[in-house]
């Protein structure tokens, strides 16, 4: 049986949805009660399982972490796929940003976080609304606030559209203009976006000692933070997707078992969750058939029409987002990672830190309340 995605009624999709409404005195999913400002921050690759792991060295966090205040951030657990969820209240199905790498209209495989142009187009491509656009047409100042590189990036207008982007080059940077937010008027919605606990992650693992201290400085900048919140005023912190440590002991290098390649014109995805795209449609089962017979005991393989059937990618209404999805999906269910041993360039190899799969620790996020939200 395959496991399902969007298990639990509170997930990513919620927090924002619910942030806006909060500011508006409205009933949401999360209880909040009537704010002025939300501050959501988003701690890119903080699962829960490693937060927990962690715990002595986020003392400010930890304590905060419990069964009910972890939720789903659904899937695939890849950034591209996650933040849009997050900042539209939409699943992928319906954003339409369904894997970190996809074939794109054109037939293209297409890197969803920096493989925008003509022929992907940010403001069609990414088919949802956002959070933001809806806050400012009812006259709430909606912020970004992250990296500056990101400014003005195809992403950045895909995802955060509607919202007022100022840069921050370091953690501190960005906690200090979050903290002038605050001291404006409100209602004001701001996103503040941390990226380097996934940076580390994928580069040293989050098990290293380089991982670990940058999650004590962002605890000590969150602990500052919220000291500073006024009586209407409200945290949240969250995360787009978890890691998983993978030593290269655990690559996978499929094009060594030639029966896998049979059929397949292109695979994209990443290498915990492979998109792999038939040459003809009525290859897909026997293409699915031959994954299962030799990686079914370590992943989860499935045809587009069954994951979307188990609702992995929540509802695929529209017709453009189907294609978009492989043919035949693999997922990763032990410590793994999926390689082509013909990539001259060893592309993504070098990487320790991986998401995108269903497992627990990739699926399940922190989301912890500070202030009037607490």
């Amino acid at each position: 049986m395959l496991p399902a995605a969007f298990s639990t009624p509170v997930s990513l999709a919620t927090v924002l949805p619910s942030s806006l409404a909060a500011l508006s005195g409205e009933r949401n999913d999360l209880g909040l009660p009537a704010l002025d400002h939300v501050v959501v921050v988003v701690v890119d690759g903080l699962g829960a399982a490693a937060l927990r792991a962690r715990a002595g060295h986020a003392r400010a966090l930890a304590p905060l972490l419990g069964k009910a205040t972890t939720i789903d951030a659904g899937f695939p657990t890849t950034t591209a796929a996650a933040l849009t969820t997050l900042t539209t209240g939409t699943s992928p199905g319906r954003h339409g940003m369904v894997g970190y790498r996809v074939r794109d209209d054109a037939g293209r495989l297409t890197n969803q976080l920096s493989g925008w142009d003509d022929l992907m187009p940010p403001e069609s491509w990414q088919r949802s609304r956002t959070v933001f656009e809806d806050a400012a047409a009812q006259g709430v100042h909606a912020r970004a606030i992250g990296l500056p590189k990101y400014e003005g990036s195809g992403f950045t207008a895909a995802v955060l559209r509607g919202a007022e982007f100022t840069g921050g080059r370091t953690m501190q940077d960005r906690f200090d203009l979050g903290a002038e937010v605050l001291r404006t008027s409100g209602p004001a919605l701001t996103y503040l976006y941390v990226a380097e606990l996934d940076q580390l992650a994928h580069a040293r693992g989050w098990e290293s000692p380089e991982w670990t201290a940058a999650l004590e400085t962002l605890d000590s900048l969150v602990a500052a933070f919220v000291r500073g919140l006024g009586p209407r005023q409200a945290v949240l912190l969250t995360a787009d997707h978890g890691i998983v440590d993978v030593p290269e002991s655990g690559h996978v290098l499929f094009d060594t078992a030639p029966s896998l390649l049979e059929g397949v014109a292109a695979i994209a995805g990443e290498p915990r969750f492979l998109h792999l795209y038939a040459e003809q449609p009525e290859q897909v089962d026997r293409i699915a058939g031959r994954w299962r017979e030799v990686e079914g005991d370590r992943s989860w393989v499935a045809t587009r029409a069954e994951a979307i059937a188990a609702g992995w990618f929540g509802p695929v209404i529209d017709a453009e987002v189907g294609p978009r999805i492989g043919d035949v999906l693999v997922a990763a269910r032990k410590r793994i990672a999926y390689y082509d041993s013909r990539d001259a360039a060893r592309t993504g190899r070098t990487m320790i830190g991986q998401h995108g799969s269903l497992t627990p620790e990739e699926t399940r996020v922190p989301l912890l309340r500070f202030g009037a939200a607490a």
